[in-house]
């Protein structure tokens, strides 16, 4: 198929030459039929890809997971932008989203591109005691696990997550859960991802993501979900101090890394940064 061969595979969020959450990019003249596009993501496998046409000056897009489409996705904007910036040269790309419009930046450093989102606008709010209990049986955690000091919350950040924080590396470590169930879960509560937390320090996370709504267990670098928790830190006034670095994928040998930079205004953009790294080009 013309449009598979002329796709992209890139990483993002890379750690140095390694790591990072792959995504295919597709840019072409003309964004295929919706099912087209949900079979090119099935058929690539990643957790998401991307699909973009140029519209004046700027640039429509759509994301799909192997099983749906999804209002926005960090990881694979990144992976957009090194490829727009590897097409057009370094710059600064407006993007409109099937909700939002938002941009990335391209630019190439020491031989790669690093690349930065700029989020929609973020927002979150407590979730119910019994949402809560569900999702802790779920992965297998008691509420001991929790830190006490990052309420379980709904986040916002592009698309809808679930922050749960706990209190130890080692918990964070252990999760695991059945996928069937999870994506019942995800989907009935409008959920792209359900997002576990560790603060090393106030400024330094290590994040899981499970991603059953998109039929993929665990996501090793998710950027739409690091913008809906960096806007939680500030609306819970966490001492963020303007930005945090979120390592990710560790636990599946995957290790990434994604910085937020986070400014006072409430819901206001984040923006999410990250190397790229090329799989196939």
């Amino acid at each position: 198929m013309s449009t598979q061969m002329n796709l992209l595979r890139i990483a993002a969020f890379a750690d140095n030459n390694s790591g990072g959450n792959p995504a295919g990019v597709l840019i072409s003249d003309a964004l295929p039929e919706k099912a087209d596009m949900q079979r090119i993501a099935a058929e690539v496998g990643y957790s998401e890809t991307v699909f973009a046409t140029p519209v004046g000056n700027d640039w429509r897009v759509r994301y799909f997971s192997p099983e749906s489409e999804v209002p926005f996705c960090g990881h694979a904007t990144i992976a957009l932008g090194a490829a727009l910036a590897q097409k057009q040269g370094d710059g600064v790309f407006s993007l409109s989203l099937i909700n939002a419009d938002i941009t990335v930046e391209g630019k190439h450093v020491n031989g790669a591109v690093f690349a930065t989102l700029q989020s929609p606008h973020t927002r979150s709010e407590p979730i119910s005691d019994e949402l809560l209990t569900e999702v802790l049986d779920l992965f297998g955690c008691i509420k001991n696990d929790l830190d006490v000091n990052l309420p379980p919350a709904r986040a916002h950040g592009g698309a809808d997550h679930i922050v749960i924080a706990l209190n130890s590396r080692e918990a964070l470590a252990s999760m695991q859960y059945d996928i069937n169930t999870g994506r019942k879960l995800m989907n009935r509560e409008g959920v792209v991802t359900i997002l576990f937390a560790y603060a090393e320090t106030p400024r330094l996370l290590h994040t899981r993501n499970p991603f059953a709504s998109g039929g993929v267990y665990e996501d090793p670098a998710t950027g739409a979900a690091t913008a809906a928790l960096a806007g939680y830190l500030r609306d819970i006034n966490w001492p963020h101090g303007g930005s945090i670095e979120i390592i990710q994928g560790e636990d599946m040998g995957m290790r990434s890394r994604i910085f937020a930079a986070i400014t006072e205004e409430p819901g206001s953009s984040i923006r999410v940064s990250g190397n790229t790294r090329i799989i196939q080009a």
